[in-house]
């Protein structure tokens, strides 16, 4: 699994102004004269002096952040600003952790993200609403000063608290039920549970924008350090159903479970679950079984374990002709499991079917390099969302199936060309692109149509606009 980040480096403070490639502008200046049409990497290639423009009203809110040094995994914290939040401006709580090129320098960051500005776009535009190009200051980055552009709405706020942390992070979950407590897998070999209700506090109570190049990092002693593992590792999960409980997977193929003794302790089982023949790489409780969970390896197996019956999975399948990198268990149909390998190939199994053999309900092979995320949408049951090495983060609807007609009458309300591909499968509803080396992504459980994602050079915060929520139609005050 290609899980490290490439050429690493601490990102700078940028000027205002300057668009990166492959992200949008707020200036009408940037659209593009000719007709526009969808590139896809690995497929199209760019001629001297073509660079790739963002489609504007292909997002209800677009923004770019980076705390520093590159993130390999991040978690969005649930918070307590509402179940289900639909109005503009949005804000948003995460924990992430460095990928510095020395040990020493690596640190968690609790964040929060204020003023996140948007619109509901039409998914029809007409050709009134084309003129209409800027995107609420959106692919805005935090460096920008909180000022207004044009009289437009004001750049988010970007607040950010670091801990230390010995050696990079590989991995980070927030525990649903008290997300003040987060677990972290370290490249040291070590798995540390802390307590950070006091930085989340300190954020929710702040209005001030942090630099995010501040160099200012506390020492905090973890709640835990677990060191029973014999290597490194990246797969950890929390239970949804028990709050506390945990399982954490190595690379020398043994899963450990940790189960809570008080709001502050934890007992880890210090014999393992052994069944994979190589690393592995993630794991997924089951969202209606408390005993059930299930592990992804580089032998190319996805395992469900009953911690009821021992130490060895209740059932083990070969699930990818390569490594499998990532799983996601669908915790509105319980009853599907997503999974994505190194070969870029993502499938999504019936676990009902598994006793008659072959449970596999879909297979896409539109990536063309490794997966590298993968999680379903808490919202829509048949909705998930994929990001790959070949820099592109695409979202699925499984229910949809071609028609022409509906094909017909949409070009008919554009009146005009529609420039995209024909051999796209009919399920893919969304392509984001323009970060680099994409690494995690997570749907917002509380916002609706709201996703993260993380990568060598920092995270996009985004709302495709052709995603149904229940989104306000007018545009929201900053």
């Amino acid at each position: 699994m290609p899980r490290s980040l490439k050429n690493l480096k601490k990102a700078k403070r940028k000027s205002k102004g300057g668009a990166k490639k492959g992200e949008g502008s707020s200036s009408s200046n940037g659209i593009p004269s000719i007709p526009a049409k969808v590139w896809q990497p690995g497929v199209d290639a760019l001629e001297e002096g073509e660079e790739l423009q963002c489609d504007p009203s292909a997002y209800n809110s677009l923004h770019a952040f980076h705390i520093g040094w590159p993130c390999l995994s991040f978690d969005i914290v649930r918070d307590s600003l509402g179940l289900v939040r639909t109005e503009f401006p949005h804000t948003t709580y995460c924990v992430t952790g460095t990928q510095a090129n020395s040990a020493a320098a690596n640190s968690i960051g609790i964040f929060k993200i204020s003023n996140i500005s948007g619109k509901r776009r039409e998914l029809v535009p007409t050709k009134a609403s084309n003129a209409d190009t800027d995107m609420d200051s959106e692919s805005s980055d935090s460096d920008d000063d909180d000022e207004a552009v044009n009289d437009g709405p004001k750049a988010p706020v970007f607040q950010v608290r670091k801990v230390f942390h010995e050696g990079c992070v590989n991995r980070i979950r927030a525990m649903t039920q008290r997300p003040h407590i987060c677990a972290t897998w370290g490249d040291t070999g070590h798995v540390q549970i802390w307590d950070f209700s006091s930085h989340l506090n300190a954020l929710a109570e702040s209005e001030t924008n942090i630099s995010k190049d501040a160099t200012t990092v506390s020492n905090q002693t973890p709640l835990v350090k677990f060191t029973g593992h014999k290597d490194e590792g990246y797969a950890i999960d929390w239970s949804p159903l028990v709050p506390g409980r945990l399982v954490s997977g190595d690379c020398n193929n043994a899963i450990h479970l940790w189960e809570p003794a008080s709001d502050s302790t934890w007992n880890v089982d210090n014999n393992p679950f052994v069944g994979h023949t190589k690393s592995v790489e993630d794991l997924q409780w089951s969202p209606t079984e408390q005993f059930v969970f299930a592990s992804s390896s580089v032998d190319k197996t996805i395992a469900i374990w009953d911690t009821r019956l021992g130490k060895s999975p209740a059932a083990s399948i070969k699930a990818h002709d390569s490594d499998v990198n990532v799983i996601s268990w669908n915790r509105l149909a319980s009853c599907m499991l997503a999974s994505g390998s190194d070969d870029g190939a993502f499938s999504i199994r019936d676990l009902r079917m598994l006793k008659e053999g072959d449970a596999v309900v879909a297979h896409f092979t539109y990536h063309k390099r490794a997966i590298t995320s993968i999680e379903w949408s808490p919202h829509e049951a048949s909705t998930l969302a994929v990001s790959s090495d070949d820099n592109q983060l695409t979202i699925w609807d499984l229910s949809l199936e071609r028609d022409e007609e509906e094909e017909a009458e949409f070009k008919a309300k554009t009146q005009e060309e529609v420039h995209a591909p024909t051999d796209l499968p009919p399920q893919l509803l969304f392509v984001h692109q323009g970060q680099k080396d994409l690494k995690e992504l997570h749907w917002h459980t509380q916002i609706p149509g709201m996703l993260i994602s993380t990568a060598a050079d920092g995270f996009n915060i985004f709302m495709p606009s052709n995603i149904e929520s229940n989104l306000p139609a007018n545009t929201a005050a900053a």
